[in-house]
């Protein structure tokens, strides 16, 4: 299934023989692909002529986007303009053979081209078809326009992300890795229950619905509860304490106390305060986090003598989880990293490995293609094809 490649990767065969073409641009399309390729899929990726504009999104990777290189290791990449009756020839040539078709185009826009997913698998009885939308395919947001931070708005991620004071994005693009997360678990079942049936199914996926269903936890707690999540940055809204605290060299430490029993060592050993472990304002985890802004402020009094590292150790002595508050430049030292080495057109790059190994080794990533660098070997390939 697998043999091994350089720097103890392996080469990941599991989706060996599986054909995915794949009509994609951004984020959470590619996300889907590019995990399909990783497991050995060949996954061939139609661009417009432009391109995907996600190419576009920056130029730091030597001259590549970020997003690019990330989300588009080991694919094909072939151009073709589907407003052309020549290039919807063309990949109507390569569905024909496909086991999965992915799309995320704009609300519509696939339909419009003839390449509706009902009617590819009205012909294709094996196809499994994924679209991924904003909204889904029905309800009344369905014809929107939806982008990353758009939808941790909507779906009210944003009203629960920041500080008391201010709102703030998610960092990462959270809302289509998970929609391409959600669309990868459903292709992988879709794959399975075809070898029982053969048949395949159709997966719609839609950035709100995927995020909306990660915000399980303070929807039930609205909805049941009557609690309206607070903003407590890097506090857990319901934990105490549980937060980052700096030492006197003005470096943070984020903390975590996650029982009654952890409290009394963190009050003995860390705060060297034991007194505070029966203090009635602090004897259970409700009352510390209703008398929060006292709790901070003696934890703050406590570490001010200390620096970060010190209060490391004393959190490692005590057994208390704790995880250091990491600026990018801390992250691409941190000695728990696994790297993996990518080519791309503009040369090698290292980048942060992937989060699963495998028998204890990451699959090795293909190269980064350049824009349209597979069109005439791949256009050639299915035009000998009979179907063509």
């Amino acid at each position: 299934m697998t043999r091994r490649g350089r720097q103890g990767a392996v080469k990941c065969r599991d989706l060996e023989g599986v054909l995915v073409v794949s009509v994609e641009q951004a984020v959470a399309a590619p996300y889907l692909s590019s995990r399909l390729a990783e497991a050995g899929a060949r996954v061939i990726k139609i661009e417009r002529p432009e391109g995907d504009f996600a190419r576009g999104y920056d130029d730091l990777v030597k001259g590549e986007s970020a997003y690019f290189v990330w989300l588009n290791r080991g694919k094909e990449s072939v151009c073709l303009d589907l407003r052309d009756a020549s290039g919807r020839a063309a990949l109507e040539a390569i569905v024909a053979r496909a086991d999965i078709f992915i799309q995320n185009l704009a609300p519509g826009a696939i339909d419009r081209l003839g390449f509706a997913p009902d009617v590819l698998r009205g012909r294709h009885k094996g196809l499994i078809t994924v679209s991924i939308s904003g909204y889904g395919e029905d309800g009344p947001y369905r014809d929107l326009k939806a982008y990353d931070l758009l939808v941790q708005a909507e779906t009210g991620l944003s009203a629960i992300t920041g500080t008391a004071q201010d709102m703030a994005r998610v960092g990462v693009s959270v809302c289509d890795i998970a929609a391409g997360m959600t669309a990868h678990q459903a292709v992988l079942q879709a794959l399975f229950a075809r070898q029982r049936t053969g048949e395949g199914r159709h997966i719609a996926v839609s950035l709100f619905h995927a995020l909306a269903d990660w915000m399980n936890v303070p929807y039930l707690q609205h909805v049941y509860g009557g609690r309206e999540p607070l903003r407590s940055g890097l506090n857990h809204p319901t934990i105490a304490p549980y937060g980052a605290y700096a030492g006197g060299d003005g470096r943070a430490v984020l903390l975590s106390i996650q029982n009654e029993r952890e409290w009394v060592r963190f009050c003995a050993d860390v705060l060297r305060r034991p007194e505070l472990a029966t203090d009635a304002r602090f004897d259970g985890n409700s009352r510390r986090v209703a008398n929060r802004p006292e709790l901070d402020a003696l934890i703050g009094e406590a570490f001010a003598a200390l620096t970060r590292e010190d209060i490391v150790a004393r959190l490692e002595a005590a057994r208390i989880a704790y995880g250091r508050i990491s600026s990018m430049s801390d992250l691409a030292s941190h000695p728990q990293n696994r790297y993996a080495r990518v080519e791309t057109p503009s040369g090698p790059v290292t980048m942060l490995g992937a989060g699963a190994l495998v028998d204890g080794a990451a699959c090795e990533p293909g190269p980064v293609p350049a824009l349209g660098q597979h069109t005439q070997s791949v256009l050639a390939e299915f035009r000998r094809d009979d179907s063509v």
